[in-house]
């Protein structure tokens, strides 16, 4: 029997990604052989993370940002249309690979298209309620319509309180097939002496990631500890520069990556979900900068603040002042549920 798995991360920043490493890492140790999906940059992580493992293109979802956090819904509707021809191009690719490469299951990270009636399918998300302003019953009533499509959805988080995704990832009431399955990180705590008091990481399509890139340079002039800058910018080679106090790096992988977390004091980032759980799993203090308009890393940023866990300030309003408050709020809770991965992988040899 075929034990082809296709893992296929949306490539909207990198965090869909980087959470599907854990999962294929659980794969082939549990005698499984991926097969990687994705577009732009995140088939590009995978590549460099898994270079013994197939890689395929799918068509990109062509996700844009406004400049203008407000003007962010009406981008995606404006969008719409060439998402959902991309969804329907990765549904007739999907067919394809079925038989072309035996495939005995899918996994998609908010991928809508990547599934197939003949083969146990899986959609990860924790967004089971997809926030949208005055249209959220809309957009999340949607989003279950599609998610019930599939034979399982996977929720990165735990089921009961305390959890991380708060209203995000529980629903009151639902016929969807949902598996709770702790929270998911490539990365180790580790013991290791502290190298930077700063660590700045940098995430999410553009233009906003250049927009935050841009104001944090200009007010780190103003700060004169040890800062470790990382971009977030996949390109075919790791470029390092040091300006004065400053270490940039366009991008790290895994091992490097987690060392860094593990060197530094406290993070500054976006309050991207994936972000979320990797400081929850390296019991690391932190400060929000939720993305402009994005509701979700907006809900997540209040919600952490709200139960005095994480500070968080507006993109337009951040100064490096505020970092001080970090320390009057007590970082995540620990979390040790790890995924029974031999229990979910069981889907998939139901044939």
């Amino acid at each position: 029997m075929s034990k082809n798995i296709l893992v296929a991360p949306l490539n909207w920043g990198l965090g869909h990604t980087t959470r599907c490493i854990p999962i294929i890492k659980a794969l082939e140790e549990n005698g499984f052989a991926p097969i990687l999906a994705s577009d732009g940059s995140a088939l590009a992580l995978l590549k460099k993370e898994f270079p013994h493992l197939t890689a395929l293109e799918l068509p990109s979802y062509q996700i844009e940002y406004a400049k203008k956090g407000e003007n962010f819904k009406w981008k995606l509707i404006k969008n719409s249309p060439k998402t959902i021809n991309a969804i329907l191009e990765e549904k007739k690719m999907v067919k394809k690979w079925v038989k072309e490469y035996d495939l005995c299951g899918i996994i998609s990270d908010n991928r809508l298209g990547v599934r197939n009636k003949k083969v146990p399918s899986v959609f990860i998300t924790h967004q089971l309620t997809v926030l949208s302003g005055k249209t959220t019953w809309i957009s999340s009533k949607l989003h279950q319509f599609f998610i019930a499509k599939f034979n399982e959805c996977w929720v990165p988080d735990t089921k009961d309180f305390p959890n991380l995704s708060g209203k995000l990832g529980h629903l009151s009431e639902t016929n969807l097939n949902i598996k709770y399955i702790g929270i998911l990180s490539r990365l180790q705590k580790k013991e290791l002496p502290i190298q930077y008091q700063l660590m700045v990481i940098l995430s999410g399509p553009e233009p906003q990631r250049t927009l935050l890139e841009e104001k944090l340079i200009e007010e780190l002039k103003q700060y004169n500890e040890k800062v470790v800058f990382i971009k977030g910018r996949v390109e075919a080679e790791q470029k390092m520069e040091q300006k004065g106090n400053i270490t940039f790096y366009n991008f790290m992988q895994t091992e490097q990556l987690e060392k860094t977390f593990n060197e530094s004091e406290i993070v500054l980032c976006r309050s991207g979900y994936t972000t979320v759980m990797d400081l929850a799993k390296l019991e690391k203090k932190a400060f929000f900068i939720p993305t402009p308009g994005q509701f979700e890393q907006e809900y997540l940023a209040k919600k952490y603040k709200r139960e005095g866990l994480i500070p968080t300030a507006r993109q337009d309003k951040f100064k490096m002042d505020d970092l001080n408050e970090v320390i009057v709020y007590k970082g995540l809770p620990k979390f040790t549920s790890d995924a029974n991965w031999k229990n979910l992988f069981l889907l998939f040899e139901s044939e």
